[in-house]
């Protein structure tokens, strides 16, 4: 029997999209559907440099006569919400149970498995929110063959390949003039190609809270900053396997990749360095600006115990007189008289004292300059 998969706990997985599991002890090629998982919905693009197709087809079966001709097939696979549909998919592109396995559970690192006539190409995808700071991140299959690409998504709505379609469509570019390699390149390089605006937004909000961290800290903002810190974590952890997939599919993908798609591929491999580099750069500045927030919280309680300290140090001395004076001794005979206590002005006089005494400190505190802000920030 097929055990469900254990969701990791919502606190963990409260900003990404949820990764599940197998139980140990499952065996090898099991295909594990989700309850939540969208129903598929096939698209088919069948085109060459003259004609060009594109339906959206109800079974797998439907695209078999397409993948015998010498034009080049796109199957496009979204959602996995049904098993039939699947077997039937790895019935009719001659899948591995293992490559099925791989394709359907979505919790697989990105990698790249070399089969003697096709290639499995395993990579993560990223989707920058509409309305908040932040991204859905799914799994994209890609089975590479002669003729033929089959891409499995696991959401409908989660897209960035709109693009490489009205190429290929509206025939700009050399994509239709290549084969079925160049057209893995094109979607890989979309895939990357999309971490780019999700980063974009992180800069944007890493700079708005440099802001607030200066100028008003608070416990959100903190809260945020950790929030995006574990999200770039996520990036990176999305990202990084993704360069050793590519470079491996430069060097080691055998007769399916051309010579002049490796060369393409290299120019992807440099996006992904580049999307690395931005990743470690926002980490970074995330991290600092942690420890700018406990900067400013502590420059801000020493604020707070400088003027309590000031206040305290203006009272002392008016204690000290206040409390000589309240003693009341005022015996006749006692040779330790206090003779202002029988004065007509000694209590103006004594509290002329006392503002005095407050003034001058006021002022003594205001020359040796610790009235003042003992951190100024400049910001250009």
């Amino acid at each position: 029997m097929v055990r469900k998969l254990r969701r990791l706990p919502k606190v963990l997985t409260k900003s990404f999209r949820k990764e599940y599991y197998q139980q140990p002890g499952t065996l090898p090629g099991t295909i594990i559907i989700d309850e939540d998982a969208e129903y598929p919905t096939i698209f088919l693009i069948d085109y060459n440099q003259t004609n060009f197709i594109r339906q959206q087809i109800a079974t797998p079966e439907e695209c078999v006569n397409y993948l015998d001709t010498e034009s080049i097939s796109w199957v496009d696979v979204q959602g996995l919400g049904n098993r039939d549909i699947l077997q039937s998919l790895g019935n009719v592109f001659d899948l591995h149970p293992l490559v099925l396995e791989d394709v359907v559970n979505m919790a697989e690192r990105p990698k790249i498995e070399d089969f003697d006539d096709q290639l499995l190409i395993i990579a993560r995808m990223v989707v920058p929110k509409e309305k908040t700071c932040g991204f859905y991140s799914e799994q994209v299959s890609l089975v590479l063959g002669k003729n033929y690409l089959l891409t499995v998504q696991e959401e409908p709505e989660h897209d960035c390949f709109e693009a490489v379609r009205v190429r290929i469509e509206k025939g700009k570019g050399i994509i239709r003039k290549q084969g079925t390699d160049y057209l893995a390149y094109a979607l890989l390089d979309a895939i990357i190609d999309g971490f780019f605006p999700v980063l974009e937004l992180y800069g944007e909000r890493i700079e708005e809270l440099e802001e607030e961290v200066i100028v008003k800290p608070t416990p959100q903002t903190l809260q945020q900053i950790y929030q995006i810190r574990r999200e770039l974590l996520q990036l990176r952890r999305a990202i990084w396997p993704q360069r050793d997939a590519i470079n491996s599919l430069i060097r080691d993908s055998g007769e399916l990749i051309s010579d002049e798609v490796r060369i393409y591929l290299r120019d992807c491999y440099d996006h992904v360095v580049q999307v690395m580099d931005m990743v470690e750069t926002y980490r970074e500045l995330a991290s600092g600006l942690m420890d700018v927030y406990l900067s400013a919280v502590s420059n801000k309680m020493n604020e707070i115990m400088k003027v309590l300290t000031v206040v305290s140090s203006i009272f002392i001395p008016l204690t000290f007189v206040a409390g000589i004076y309240g003693m009341n001794f005022n015996t006749e005979k006692s040779p330790y008289n206090m003779p202002e206590l029988n004065w007509y002005w000694g209590y103006p006089i004594c509290l002329a004292l006392m503002g005095v005494i407050a003034l001058g400190l006021l002022f003594f505190f205001w020359r040796r300059g610790w009235l003042s802000n003992s951190v100024t920030v400049k910001r250009d």
